[in-house]
């Protein structure tokens, strides 16, 4: 490891140099650490909505011992939810934390870059929340960033010579992985072993980097938990007019709508937003913000179907990894119980295009209360059963449909896990007071990254599993096969998917190798979607 104290710790870039700080993984060994680093200018004024441009150089030393500015959102705490939601962030927020065990090696690293959820209208790479200490046990150079969300970050104008097309949140992400690649050799990092990951929003985010032409090279492996592009959810509608409306800047023309929403205060974006998503609800509904199929032009991160693209083989092959959690509608218990069975209410993925109300979507609503339920009804009340369809709907269907798509195209492997792990690590299960057996949507990421707030006991469960999820994910950055040999921690082979076999690993107090899972909800959801011809 390199020498230096807090003060002196400096790296050099071409952009200028930047001071560090020394910390101590858990297990007391020190790594090094760069926060607040930025990828990109700073995307306001005339910027804002566009494509985001190459960070400008600075002067002196700049302080990276801290945090960067969060990108602007309206945000839940999930600890105290009484407080209501609160507006919090900057626009200058396009910053990279990184963490490494040495600058200047020769002896080049594994980079694994992350990518955080929220629903693509929160979250950051807060080190609160997604602390370096797991993964720094293991030798490689971890890389978090920050992007634009919300209507900041994907509002949509179908004009390509204003710039603002689409997606800039998901550009945000292509810029920081050119950062990585132009950079990454300083912090002892392998610019051509790159591995991205991402967690929900981020995992969806990860994937849509897969099937972009705009990625080609940046990386070289990714790993999805808990989201894919073929998730009800992973899609943005288009939204700018309610947002133009709401801001009182509509006009018939393009570019002056877009100068007025440039100059409109954040306070008043942020609430056309919020008003937006309120109305959004049922477990298969298409998302106010998100990723949205651009209209053709060179800066375009994506303008073709992503299900076509992945059917065609026409995406960035490299090593994948899906996986999801048994039980990710536990994160339902967020809403009040009226929300809950609203949500129950519209089980139909709008994918499957039926009108709500219609006699098609009546009939396939009945099914489904069948199916999950035994009778014509749907019971917010049984909250096991309820959240078994909210986690079939809203992830896994979309999930597992991506994963053997790939299976049956890609030309690297393609891998498939299930966490079932429950300790007094799953956190939001345990915050949400969900009693049951099942692993809440994001708990996995306990197991992964050390929260502020968020404690084990040593040779626990606890501890075992984070060794485990650690050794499985840096193994899979490190050589593209999360078990390429025996070892203490792993003592089973996680077999790739194939397009007859479709194994998997459930990730439990064991790893438990399979084939196929949760197969009779699977193929329900197979069986009542034959001759719909889906349209996302």
């Amino acid at each position: 490891m390199a020498s230096g104290s807090t003060t002196d710790l400096i790296c050099k870039l071409e952009q200028g140099e930047l001071k560090g700080q020394v910390h101590k993984d858990i297990d007391g060994h020190p790594f090094l650490s760069f926060m607040g680093v930025p990828y990109a200018k700073p995307p306001v004024g005339e910027l804002r909505f566009k494509p985001p441009r190459p960070p400008d150089k600075w002067s002196g030393i700049l302080d990276a011992t801290k945090d960067g500015n969060v990108c602007y959102s309206v945000q839940n705490d999930i600890t105290a939810p009484t407080k209501g939601p609160i507006l919090f962030g900057s626009e200058d927020c396009l910053f990279l934390n990184i963490f490494t065990r040495q600058l200047n090696t020769e002896n080049l690293r594994p980079v694994m870059v992350f990518v955080h959820g929220g629903a693509f209208v929160s979250g950051s790479s807060s080190r609160i929340t997604y602390g370096p200490e797991y993964l720094m046990t293991e030798d490689i150079v971890l890389v978090l960033m920050n992007y634009r969300l919300g209507v900041l970050g994907f509002l949509t104008i179908d004009d390509p010579s204003l710039e603002a097309t689409g997606n800039a949140g998901l550009k945000d992400q292509v810029q920081a992985l050119k950062w990585v690649q132009k950079n990454i050799k300083h912090f002892g990092g392998d610019p051509s072993n790159v591995t991205i990951f991402g967690q929900s929003a981020g995992s969806v985010s990860v994937h849509f980097l897969v099937l972009s032409p705009l990625t080609q090279g940046l990386f070289h492996k990714a790993i999805m938990q808990s989201g894919t592009v073929t998730c009800p959810w992973s899609r943005g509608r288009d939204t700018t007019q309610q947002i133009a409306q709401g801001c009182s800047c509509i006009n018939t023309n393009k570019t002056e709508m877009l100068h007025c929403l440039q100059h409109t205060s954040k306070e008043t974006l942020l609430a056309a937003q919020t008003k937006l998503l309120l109305q959004t609800v049922g477990a298969g509904a298409k998302a106010p913000f998100g990723p949205t199929i651009e209209v053709e032009n060179p800066q375009a991160l994506i303008t073709k179907e992503p299900v076509d693209l992945i059917k065609s083989g026409k995406y960035n092959h490299v090593p994948l990894m899906f996986g999801y959690t048994d039980l990710e509608g536990i994160l339902s218990m967020m809403d009040t119980d009226a929300q809950l069975q609203t949500k129950l209410e519209d089980p139909v993925p709008y994918s499957f295009r039926y009108d709500h109300g219609s006699e098609d979507f009546l009939k396939l609503r009945k099914k489904i209360n069948q199916f999950y339920f035994g009778n014509d009804q749907s019971d917010f009340r049984n909250k096991e059963v309820a959240f078994k369809l909210i986690t079939d709907v809203t992830f896994l269907r979309g999930i597992v449909q991506s994963a053997k798509a790939h299976a049956t195209t890609s030309q690297q492997p393609v891998y498939l896990y299930r966490m079932s792990l429950d300790t007094d690590l799953n956190f939001l299960k345990k915050v949400l007071q969900f009693k049951s057996k099942g692993v809440c949507h994001g708990d996995d990421l306990f197991y992964l990254f050390k929260p502020q707030f968020v404690k084990f006991n040593p040779k626990s469960i606890e501890e075992k599993s984070i060794r485990r999820f650690v050794r499985l994910w840096t193994n899979f950055a490190r050589y593209g096969d999360p078990t390429p040999q025996k070892d203490t921690l792993l003592k089973t082979h996680w077999s790739p998917m194939t397009d007859k076999e479709f194994h998997f690993l459930d990730i439990g107090e064991e790893l438990v190798p399979g084939v196929d899972p949760d197969h009779a909800r699977l193929r329900f959801w197979d069986d009542i979607s034959k001759g719909i011809n889906e349209r996302y």
